[in-house]
């Protein structure tokens, strides 16, 4: 046989070999679903008289339906001892928006009141625009710092899952407006776009993510941090031309007037958007602080989230962590003096929408499937099962007899869903899923105040409270 023909046919016999179906595993191996599991899962449901009438309604209704508990029902009122007026709704449409949405309409509510005004709102289109620019420049900048350490690293892949989103939190709000001020919606309105963000999410990702590579291999070809920085003012060019084009762009200055209350025109002004911001952003916004109700660590401790920023040169998310029932306390004292405060959750969990009443007992799985499905919240949150998903504006509470809390009320920005606009939230629910709570130090106990004080404790991107509400 010659060395060609010998080759070719342990070549060929290779080939075969790799066609060979691979050998079960012993049904006997330890971990795995056998036919006597299957068996036996199959006769303890048979077993129940109830299984067929259940499978029928549970295969051609929604769960939803089948688990609305009616009992429920008509148990929470709509009154309130304590209620911010409101004037007007918003509406983020299909948009991450929600948290530019509650910030500026905490604000609102101030300007309304000492404008005496008939009605007004804030431009979210104009602080969205450059929030976007923002964390492009962020996204970038964290690649250079990080371009040395290799794409499996976790930093360096959490921040390629994540280089862009149009969710965010109360530190973003703040940075945003103090830093390019804020319009009156008439002269920013919504675009398309920002109407409805995934499209351009997608095209800022992948733009961005580009970017990243890019980045990285001239960083990695020995490319000086000037050079990078030059490349990356190119990039975000490109970022603002997306932006400019999907969202309109941003005025630099503009003439307004307003009507109040009693039908008076105010004369016309002209105004850039940071002295707009000076004069309708009636806080210091320097004086708030935030809240967070997380039982999965340690109370009384300040913690900070890396990368839970907008911009470059801002501060990450920072927060105190203590009992919801401290956090309470400080909640009544603003409503009582008329000051809204922005509020976050995870809304997804026991919402009746039709109604807008957030309740423990609204929908019931378990008598459904006959599963226990209770978990505590602090396991709630180091399985990722809740989070602070949504952002809302809080600005009622229900106090019984003895001064505790029945139930809250917050605005939402879904236009007229819910309860005309807002959401009731019952007092037991807000225990469960209320997280976060920015309120001004004034309705702060001092001792409570001065932990603020304390070097906060540095938590992963990745960490299960990072999630941006929208």
């Amino acid at each position: 046989m010659t060395p060609y023909k010998f080759y070719s046919l342990l070549f060929v016999g290779m080939i075969l070999l790799s066609f060979q179906p691979m050998k079960a595993q012993p049904a006997t191996s330890e971990g795995v679903i056998t036919p006597e599991m299957i068996k036996q899962f199959k006769t303890e449901l048979e077993g129940n008289n109830q299984t067929t009438a259940l499978r029928n309604a549970v295969t051609s209704t929604s769960i939803r339906q089948l688990t609305q508990n009616f009992e429920n029902k008509g148990n929470v009122d709509d009154y309130f001892s304590d209620k911010i007026k409101i004037q007007g709704i918003t509406d983020q449409k299909s948009s991450g928006r929600c948290w530019l949405f509650t910030g500026l309409n905490v604000m609102r509510v101030l300007a309304i009141e000492k404008n005496n005004m008939k009605e007004f709102y804030f431009s979210q289109n104009y602080s969205f625009f450059f929030d976007q620019l923002e964390k492009a420049n962020l996204f970038l900048e964290a690649v250079i710092e990080t371009a040395k350490l290799p794409t499996d690293d976790r930093k360096v892949e959490w921040l390629l899952k994540n280089p862009i989103a149009d969710g965010g939190i109360w530190s973003n709000f703040v940075s945003i407006v103090q830093k390019y001020g804020v319009v009156p919606s008439t002269v920013m309105p919504d675009s398309k776009q920002a109407e409805s963000t995934s499209a351009l999410n997608n095209v800022l990702t992948t733009l961005l993510r580009k970017n990243a590579l890019e980045l990285r291999h001239k960083a990695q070809n020995k490319s000086s941090e000037k050079e990078l920085r030059t490349l990356k003012k190119e990039m975000l060019s490109d970022v603002y031309r997306v932006l400019s084009l999907s969202l309109g762009e941003p005025p630099q200055s503009f003439d307004w007037r307003y009507e109040d209350a009693d039908g008076k025109i105010s004369p016309t002004k002209k105004y850039t958007p940071q002295s707009f911001f000076k004069e309708f952003i009636q806080a210091d916004l320097n004086d708030f602080v935030q809240f967070m109700d997380d039982p999965s660590r340690d109370y009384y401790k300040t913690y900070e989230i890396e990368y839970d920023r907008n911009t470059t040169e801002g501060v990450n998310c920072n927060y105190l962590n203590i009992p919801v029932q401290k956090i309470k306390q400080a909640a009544i004292a603003s409503i009582k003096n008329r000051e809204a405060m922005y509020f976050s959750c995870d809304v997804g969990k026991q919402l009746e929408k039709e109604s807008g009443i957030l309740d423990l007992e609204n929908f019931d799985s378990e008598s459904l499937f006959d599963v226990r499905l209770e978990m505590s919240k602090a396991d709630r949150i180091r399985t990722f099962e809740s989070s602070s998903s949504h952002g809302m504006t809080l600005c009622g509470v229900d106090l019984n007899e003895e001064g505790k809390p029945n139930k809250w009320l917050v605005e939402n920005s879904w236009g007229k869903s819910g309860h005309d606009g807002f959401l009731i939230i019952t007092d037991r629910w807000f225990d469960e899923y209320m997280f976060r709570l920015v309120i001004n130090k004034k309705y702060i106990e001092a001792d409570i105040l001065k932990l603020f004080e304390q070097k906060p404790i540095l938590l992963p991107a990745w960490d299960p409270m990072f999630a941006p509400v929208n």
